[in-house]
């Protein structure tokens, strides 16, 4: 005859109630999530990328970016920068419990997990992120992100990075294009 530990009896037991209890409803894609969808596909870049006493770098690219169950833009951007290639992934989804966008960002480049919160107003995406400061090394600072559809059908991307005294210093502006299918 089989012997059964009392743990082993309890887990069954656990495990047979939790499976005759009804699964809870999968939660749905909310107005804020179909939003994003705007961003989907793929794009052409180019990007101008200013930082103080620098010359203006111009950097040729391009992203793809797809939905993930509904929720989660991810977005894979390619490149060269400083002719080293680049590959930089964006991931942006709506929380519903804090009615804020949240997102990530990593690249090859850096060492950094860029984490993202925000607003939507009309067509444009304002995230807000804390990272290192490419001019002040050691020091983190304030970025401001946009990502907006302009009425031509082209997507903006800035990044701007708040000074000492409190004003914003854009350094990236990424115009990009969509491809045609």
């Amino acid at each position: 005859m089989k012997s059964f530990s009392i743990a082993s009896i309890v887990l069954l037991l656990s495990t047979a109630a939790c499976l005759a209890q009804e699964m809870p409803e999968m939660p749905k894609p909310q107005k804020e999530h179909a939003w994003l969808e705007q961003f989907a596909g793929g794009w052409d870049t180019e990007t101008e990328i200013k930082a103080p006493d620098q010359p203006v770098m111009n950097v040729k690219g391009e992203d793809s970016s797809r939905m993930v169950g509904g929720f989660w833009l991810v977005t894979e951007n390619k490149g060269k920068m400083m002719d080293t290639p680049f590959t930089g992934i964006m991931t942006l989804g709506y929380d519903p419990k804090s009615k804020k966008y949240v997102g990530t960002w990593v690249d090859s480049m850096s060492d950094t997990l860029w984490n993202y919160n925000g607003t939507a107003e009309g067509n444009k995406l304002t995230l807000d992120a804390k990272g290192p400061c490419p001019m002040r090394p050691g020091e983190i600072v304030n970025f401001k992100e946009t990502l907006e559809i302009k009425d031509d059908g082209k997507k903006v991307f800035t990044s701007s990075i708040q000074e000492k005294d409190g004003s914003w210093t854009k350094m990236i502006t990424a115009t990009s294009t969509r491809k045609k299918k």
